[in-house]
């Protein structure tokens, strides 16, 4: 059995045959979808909204794994439960009153994941770690695809490992951004539990095996 969760990011599939990538990620090797939402506000780009999941929805049975990358996430959050998000992602830079939205979040039967930028420290989370289902670091600028990726990342893992530790808490670390096959070892081992792929996947020549790929590289022995 391998450990780590491969999420592709549907971000950088084709939307023009939508359907068809999101039948390919449900017959690989990946275990979410990655569903990144922007508002144009808290990043310069927009993606998609509630039309658009839902049509997702429509062929995924894999867990929605949703990243909000939006001011004012409290008002979507019954939203995301009613699309049938399996997790619903906030940005700790978003949110004036995190413990409460991360409570809303859970009340709503999703896993809570809080997002941090580059820029923002791991210390951050110190006191509402213990509540928190998943930490996404962004290895990236939030806003879009197939940047390249921030090498400071691996310190901010390790950092974030020993919080986790230190504090008997059970977040899983999640990556997004710039993750390929030559560092989801590198991330593995800094104490990554799943990594979100886009361009690297669906830009490639076979994404399914891009997909199975990527999980052997981040499991390798």
């Amino acid at each position: 059995m391998t450990k780590t969760k491969i999420a592709p990011s549907l971000l950088a599939a084709d939307f023009g045959n939508l359907q068809r990538d999101v039948e390919m990620v449900e017959s690989s090797a990946a275990d979410w979808h990655h569903i990144d939402v922007m508002d144009g506000v808290f990043v310069p780009n927009i993606s998609y909204g509630m039309p658009v999941i839902k049509a997702i929805q429509k062929y995924a049975t894999k867990p929605l794994d949703v990243h909000l990358m939006i001011i004012d996430p409290d008002r979507y959050i019954d939203s995301f439960a009613e699309l049938g998000a399996a997790s619903l992602t906030v940005h700790y830079e978003a949110c004036t009153h995190l413990h409460r939205t991360v409570q809303a979040i859970k009340a709503k039967g999703m896993k809570a994941g809080v997002a941090l930028n580059p820029h923002t420290n791991i210390s951050l989370l110190e006191d509402i770690i213990n509540d928190i289902d998943i930490v996404l670091i962004m290895s990236v600028n939030p806003g879009f695809g197939g940047q390249s990726f921030i090498e400071n990342t691996y310190q901010k893992i390790k950092s974030l490992r020993e919080l986790i530790k230190r504090k008997k808490a059970s977040a899983l670390i999640e990556i997004d951004g710039g993750v390929t096959t030559k560092n989801a070892k590198q991330l593995t081992d800094a104490g990554a539990d799943i990594l979100v792929a886009g361009s690297f996947v669906f830009k490639s020549d076979n994404p399914t095996q891009t997909i199975s790929d990527l999980k052997k590289a981040a499991d390798y022995q």
